[in-house]
């Protein structure tokens, strides 16, 4: 083998002229609009989905997720204080509106070809940087790597499972710190996918119905006796445990370990198999967090609203003859004029879009229970402030969006699984890290743009903050110098306890719609789901009764106390049997477009061999329990408007919303055997007031 005869023979090149977007680390042309290099068919089914659970429209280009920018904005602080900032919106989902600080977030399965169709407003010019991701140099939106967008279709492909983020990397120094950026998340690779194939499975969850992460857990590290470890690496955490997969199950139901590139076992339906196990190497989480810490210096906000504030005068040369020290484009000053993009005092502080009410070396706390909205976060379920149950897994993401550094103290152990979008200990990284438990209170440092994702899973309940430090990072403190603390954030943490168990009949057939009562010094009502699975979470401590119920149906024991003392309850299970001659019908009613989870409040009413009207739950299930054997017709309805209560399917609520359905009626036969019907799938009419007609 040698140069002049290489052993896989001659590699055909093709020539950089007129390619130089592709191939070329430092290009620097106009605003421009060109077709997409190399264009592939994308295949992201995240804008579909969204579409068929009505949380945006139909999408412009199928399977293209669609992002313009910037759209300026005065957002108060918590001391009404106006502070500029530029805004990300996506025209195909009214929740963005004018834009959204930060963007909507971009959820991905791992592997499938995405397309971001960006178009530039507002003072050019802009880039969308797609932050870790790696595509080609045409499609990583690096000022004077790539061009600077009029409209553009961004192509890459993910590979690996992680947090990541992108945001606008032109006139950066000025375009970021304005929020002109959005986190970006790439789930495994059966996610969405999932969803089109069963509309039952949860918005973001796989095949097998639940969330995931990439993780390794078969090898964690351990603090030291000594404290040697660094919670911001992993490095000195050398003592080490080593997990079977068995073990690691007993602490995570549902992991899988295994190689990221193991054949997938599924033997299931062919439409849902792939060409690895889309699972190895994951955990699955009940409950995800997502932080964005950022500041902001109010006053780049007063003196240097204009996009431009950075940009040369026509025909200089951007990136050369940027104006860092002077006012939109206009000459140098001295250090005396108008301020600097060097000079950075911060002096508001935000999570997730949430500005921390507080001033300059204090500290404030945002409110509990926020949400991100389904809409801005593609149709799951995420939180900020931190809600859940003893027992639970849950999921936390950090992006210090912040200019300054940060430090995060939680107030339980931690277990680190990842930074920067890799998983710690999961290929093809693994032969130089692994995942690492952090204790409560320990410091955790991250410097700019960085991510890290932590699990937290407790046996008792703890009602805390999580501490977010902004340090002092500028220039100007002594060598070896603590830097100063400018402020300190605290996000609620809220794990408390619950009450959990299972109803099955004798063999452990699950019984699903059965009704639990839960009383004491709260008072709740649930339903088992398809697994028999029922739990009342966020229960105070105290005395409580549960008790089950379904017509047609006994149970044993009939009721059950149970005492909640700082922790959880499971196993709180019951056995019932059904009564000779006592027999159920039940489906389900979900979205014309098939998408999960279903109709809620929709009024089904049971004809022939008996009369009744039933309403459907919040996951679309609908019951009519104790029945005779017969002949019956299942017909869905209207839906009750939320603000019309749910009291028995009453036909005169004050309002509801007409739908129609396929099939209009279903005509079934109870003889010896419950009967579960297929879906009806409902396609929205109009509202009304059934005082008025339909």
């Amino acid at each position: 083998m040698s140069v002049a005869e290489p052993i896989y023979g001659t590699i055909l090149r093709q020539p950089v002229a007129g390619m130089e977007g592709m191939f070329v680390k430092m290009w620097d042309p106009p605003t421009e609009s060109p077709e997409t290099p190399d264009l592939i068919l994308p295949t992201n089914p995240v804008p579909e989905v969204m579409a068929a659970a009505g949380l945006q429209d139909i999408p412009s280009t199928p399977h293209t997720v669609e992002r313009d920018l910037l759209h300026g904005a005065d957002l108060a602080a918590w001391d009404g204080k106006l502070i500029k900032f530029y805004l990300l919106r996506d025209k195909d989902i009214p929740a963005t509106g004018g834009g959204n600080f930060p963007g909507a977030t971009i959820r991905v399965p791992r592997g499938v070809w995405f397309h971001g169709h960006s178009s530039g407003h507002g003072p050019p010019p802009h880039t969308i940087h797609w932050h870790g991701i790696e595509p080609t140099p045409i499609n990583d939106g690096v000022g004077h790597c790539s061009m600077e967008i009029g409209t553009y279709t961004y192509q890459w492909q993910p590979n690996f499972i992680g947090f990541y983020f992108a945001h606008c990397h032109r006139n950066t120094v000025q375009h970021f710190e304005f929020g002109l950026y959005q986190a970006l998340l790439i789930d495994p690779p059966d996610a969405y996918f999932a969803t089109q194939w069963d509309p039952t499975i949860p918005i973001g969850a796989g095949r097998d119905g639940k969330r995931r992460i990439a993780a390794n857990l078969n090898i964690i590290g351990l603090e030291t006796a000594q404290g040697s470890g660094k919670p911001d690496s992993g490095a000195g955490y050398e003592n080490l445990a080593v997990r079977t997969d068995a073990e690691v199950q007993a602490l995570y139901p549902g992991y899988v370990g295994g190689n990221i590139d193991d054949p997938d076992p599924w033997a299931g339906d062919p439409a849902m198999k792939f060409p690895v196990n889309p699972h190895a190497k994951t955990v699955p989480y009940d409950v995800e967090a997502l932080w964005v810490v950022d500041d902001r210096d109010s006053r780049w906000s007063d003196l240097a609203p204009n996009a431009r504030a950075t940009y040369p005068k026509h025909q200089n040369v951007p990136g050369v003859d940027d104006n860092f020290r002077g006012n939109a484009g206009g000459s140098l000053v001295d250090s005396n004029g108008f301020f600097a993009f060097n000079d950075f005092n911060t002096d508001y502080w935000y999570v997730t879009g949430v500005n921390v009410p507080g001033p300059r070396g204090g500290s404030g706390e945002i409110p509990p229970g926020i949400v991100i909205p389904p809409a801005l976060i593609c149709g799951t379920a995420t939180q900020v402030s931190i809600e859940a149950q003893v027992g639970q897994t849950i999921l936390v993401r950090c992006l210090n969006a912040a200019y300054n550094n940060i430090t995060v103290r939680f107030p339980v152990p931690v277990t680190i699984i990842a930074w920067d979008g890799r998983s710690l200990g999961v290929a093809p990284f693994n032969a130089y890290n692994h995942a690492y438990e952090v204790p409560a209170n320990t410091p955790i440092h991250s410097s700019v743009a960085r991510r890290f994702d932590a699990l937290i899973k407790v046996d008792a309940p703890i009602n805390g903050f999580a501490e977010v430090d902004f340090t002092d990072t500028r220039c100007g403190t002594a060598t070896g110098a603590e830097k100063p603390v400018l402020f300190t954030a605290r996000i609620p943490v809220n794990i408390a306890g619950a009450i959990s168990g299972t109803v099955t009949q004798d063999g452990g057939v699950a019984y699903e719609g059965v009704t639990m009562t839960l009383a004491g010094p709260v008072t709740r009502t649930t339903v088992t789901d398809a697994a028999g699975k029922y739990s009342f979470e966020g229960v105070p401590n105290g005395n409580y009764t549960i008790t089950p119920s379904m017509d047609g149906f006994a149970f044993t024991p009939p009721s059950k106390n149970v005492t909640v003392s700082d922790g959880a309850a499971p196993a709180q299970d019951f056995v019932g049997a059904q009564a000779a001659g006592s027999w159920m019908i039940h489906g389900m009613v979900v979205s014309s477009r098939g998408a999960a989870p279903g109709i809620p409040r929709v009024i089904v009413t049971l004809s022939g061999a008996a009369d009744k009207k039933v309403v459907t739950d919040n996951k679309g299930h609908y019951y009519f329990t104790g029945l005779a054997e017969g002949n019956y017709t299942v017909t869905p309805g209207n839906i009750l408007t939320e603000n019309a209560g749910v009291v028995g399917g009453d036909p005169n609520a004050p309002s509801f919303t007409a739908h129609a359905y396929s099939p209009p009626f279903s005509n079934v036969t109870v003889s010896g055997a419950n009967q579960r019907l297929g879906f009806f799938r409902g396609r929205r009419l109009h509202t009304v007031d059934p005082t008025h007609g339909a």
